[in-house]
Order: C-alpha cells, then sequence, then structure tokens
C-alpha cells in the first residue's frame, strides 16, 4: 500500500517539537489517515491530551505513549520519538506533511474499495444494479471525507447573503427563492421548500399525508418545472402513479382501480397521461431501502430539485439492531445530512402514535412523533395534518378541511393552514378565501 514514511513522521515530529500546531493538524487528518499502526496510536494519544486540555510537550507526549506501552520498552518510545522530533525540518511546514499523508491515505482507501468491488462482482450472485449502487456508495464514501470546511470570516458571510437578496429582488427570484409546493397559504408560513431542509409531514394513518405529498410533487414538477424524485417503501410505483393520474385527471380513484370508466374519463386520463408523462417525476418503491442506498440513486440522476420519501419509519440502516430509537435517530440525522450534501429540501413522511386517538380532540402535537424525539429534532419544519371529519363524520363542524398544522419551523412562525379535502381524488386543493378573509 502506498504510504510516505517521511511524512507521517514530520507530522508527529512536528507536534513533538511544536505543540500549538496540533489543532491544525486536527483539521487535516484522523488516527485512520496514518498508514503504520504506531503513528496511529501515537496520534490517538495526542488527540485524547489534546481534548482533555492536558499539557503538551515532548515529556508529557512521551510519557503518555509509555502509559499505552505503544512501544515494547520505554526506551523504544523515548529513542522513537526523539527520531521523530529530528526529522522534522520546520513545523511551518505542517500543513504540507499533513496534506501528503491525506493523499496517500485517499489512494490506500480507492484501491481498498476496487478490490471489495472486484471481489464482489466476481463472487457475489447479485444483480449488476446493485453492484452499481455498492460500487457508488463506496467512492462516494471516499469522496464524502474529502469534504471539509473550515472557519468563514462574517464579512465573506455577509457578502454572500446581500448577493442573495439581490437575486431574490431580481428578476430571476424564481431561481433562488424556495420551491412552492402549489399551496400558497402554506408557502407564506414555510416560505416555500428551501434546499437543504429536512421537511417532516407527519399523521394519523388515514389522514393523507401520502396525498400531500404527491400532490407536492405534481405541482413542483408540472407546474414549478422542476425534478422530483419519490421513494415509496409502502406503495409500488403503479399505485403512485394511479394516485397522480386521478389526481390530475379529476377521475376519482375507485374508479381507476376498477376499470369501470366512462368515455369522458377516458379522455381526461388520456390529456392528464401527457401532462405528466412530460413532468421530471421519477418513482422509486424498493422496500427498506437505506439512506445510503438513496444517496447512490440519487446520484445518477444528476439533477434533482426536491425529495420525497413515503415513509420513514420503513427506513432501514441496512444493519441488525434491537434498539429501534436508535435506529431512527441514526436515519433522521442521516437524512438532514444528505439534504445538506444534495442541496435540495428532503420531504419525509410519518407515522405518529395512538396518541391522538386517545385524546378527545384528536389533534396531533409534536410528542406523537413515533419512536424517536430526534425527529423533531432533526427536521427544519414539521406538518401535521388533522381532518375532524374524519374522527367525527357527522357531527364536523367544518367538512371536507384538512389542518396542515406547522407545529415546528427553523426558519419562521408557526401555525394552522387550512386546506380543502376531495376524497374522490385524493386531492388536497387551495380554499377560495372570502374577502374579509386574510
Amino acid at each position: 500500500m502506498p504510504y510516505s514514511l517521511e511524512a507521517e513522521q514530520s507530522v508527529l515530529g512536528a507536534v513533538l517539537i511544536d505543540p500549538s500546531c496540533f489543532a491544525l493538524v486536527m483539521e487535516n487528518l484522523r488516527s485512520a489517515a496514518f498508514y503504520r499502526p504506531q503513528h496511529q496510536q501515537i496520534f490517538d494519544v495526542m488527540t485524547n491530551m489534546f481534548n482533555m486540555n492536558r499539557t503538551m510537550d515532548f515529556i508529557t507526549i512521551l510519557d503518555a505513549v509509555k502509559g499505552e506501552q505503544i512501544f515494547e520498552t520505554d526506551e523504544d518510545a523515548k529513542i522513537y520519538l526523539t527520531n521523530l522530533a529530528q526529522v522534522v525540518p520546520s513545523s511551518a511546514n505542517v500543513e504540507a506533511y499533513c496534506r501528503i499523508v491525506r493523499e496517500k491515505y485517499y489512494v490506500r482507501r480507492l484501491i481498498t474499495a476496487s478490490r471489495e468491488i472486484i471481489d464482489m462482482a466476481q463472487e457475489s450472485q447479485a444483480e449488476s444494479d446493485v453492484l452499481l449502487d455498492s460500487a457508488e456508495q463506496s467512492i462516494f464514501d471516499i469522496r464524502q471525507g474529502r469534504n471539509t470546511s473550515s472557519f468563514k470570516h462574517i464579512r465573506t458571510a455577509i457578502t454572500e447573503t446581500y448577493e442573495l437578496l439581490q437575486h431574490l429582488s431580481g428578476e430571476d427570484r424564481d431561481k433562488y427563492k424556495g420551491i412552492s409546493t402549489g399551496y400558497p397559504a402554506l408557502d407564506r408560513v414555510i416560505t416555500g421548500l428551501n434546499k437543504t431542509d429536512l421537511i417532516l409531514i407527519a399523521a394519523r394513518p388515514g389522514m393523507g399525508k401520502t396525498s400531500l405529498a404527491l400532490n407536492i410533487a405534481e405541482n413542483v414538477a408540472t407546474k414549478g418545472g422542476r425534478t422530483v424524485a419519490v421513494f415509496s417503501l409502502e406503495m409500488s410505483s403503479e399505485q403512485l402513479a394511479q394516485r397522480l393520474l386521478s389526481s390530475q385527471a379529476s377521475v376519482e380513484g375507485q374508479l381507476l382501480r376498477t376499470g369501470e370508466l366512462t368515455g369522458d374519463d377516458w379522455v381526461r386520463i388520456a390529456m392528464a397521461s401527457q401532462v405528466l408523462s412530460k413532468a421530471d417525476v421519477y418513482l422509486d418503491d424498493t422496500p427498506g431501502i437505506t439512506v445510503g442506498e438513496m444517496k447512490a440513486k440519487l446520484r445518477r440522476l444528476k439533477k434533482v430539485d426536491l425529495v420525497i420519501i413515503d415513509y420513514l419509519q420503513l427506513m432501514s440502516t441496512g444493519r441488525r439492531s434491537e434498539n429501534r430509537v436508535q435506529e431512527v435517530s441514526e436515519i433522521t440525522r442521516n437524512l438532514k445530512i444528505m439534504a445538506k450534501e444534495l442541496n435540495v429540501p428532503v420531504i419525509t413522511l410519518s407515522q405518529l402514535s395512538r396518541g391522538p386517538e386517545s385524546r378527545t380532540t384528536h389533534k396531533p402535537m409534536l410528542s406523537d412523533l413515533r419512536e424517536s424525539g430526534s425527529i423533531e429534532q432533526d427536521a427544519d419544519i414539521v406538518l401535521l395534518l388533522y381532518r375532524e371529519d374524519y374522527y367525527a363524520r357527522e357531527e364536523a363542524e367544518e367538512r371536507n378541511i384538512a389542518e396542515c398544522d406547522v407545529a415546528k419551523n427553523r426558519h419562521g412562525e408557526v401555525g394552522v393552514v387550512k386546506l380543502g379535502w376531495d376524497n374522490r381524488y385524493t386531492r388536497f386543493t387551495n380554499l377560495e378565501l372570502g374577502r374579509d378573509e386574510p
């Protein structure tokens, strides 16, 4: 395996003669970047001392290395660390030494990943698509490790913000503002679907969370001309297409499922099919998909403006875990990271616990989110759906009205947005507000 012994020794030696440079070293390297196990262990010792605010110099580091028994004898430790301190020309060039160590590390990872890909291809009975996904994910994991950010002076951040404000107030503002959901009342509260946001739509079964997500996908793709990727872990792509056709063509979903269609229905379906066929909507119905697999598939699209996942509790981390709370926490963290990496809004659907069923009002709350409090913490926006007439079919004051409660909004206000609900076409609509209503 390729590595630079001189560069690794120079990094560690620079810290021994000038411990103040270790903060810079930590920004550039992790212990895994070193090839020699002893170098990894010495770096771990330095890291622990730095994290514990212990005094770092040649003597204290030597004492800590002896305590970890990295070398066979204390004398070997002393001789080796002395050589490290003598081999480095100057600590001023430590960043250049780090760069050499890091580059060799990525080359080794590429070699290892390539060998694993070859072994999988020769031994595995898996389909080529699965192998491609695995290969892409391996390479992406290496590339992801290279993406590090440093401090940005507030002057630079303000300049970038000022440029964004100019764009938002200019003629091409639509390119820079949040993507419209197709529901103006909701857009006013959440300022549209903004890049890097993790947006959660949560409700009890039967409230229409899948319908709302598909309606938003339809609006974004057909009216906004954007590219939408939909991952459905519960319904097949054919069932999703049926729902989209029902909404777009205004043909009852039940008629589409039974095939009892009139001549007018066929005409509307044909027209809706033309509209939807031109829209950039991509459907994936892989069950139990992981976040890593999602990222691999989304990268192949090259351009995506919105990601929708139906739904969170059916996702997997790809590893066996007896603690479902920790597993869901890991999934939500990774979804937020994915939204930032791909720089797109991610809408994730989520089930609620049975809490609303035991309450008089049945209205959901943030505490009803199932399995993990991290769902609420990681999400930028949480939308809770509720329809009164679902529970009180006869006594409901507002029929065919859905409340979309913006229970959390990291960017602004919270509040309830009312939408129309058309059960025949499983479609949410904008309400016609009177002149006196805001």
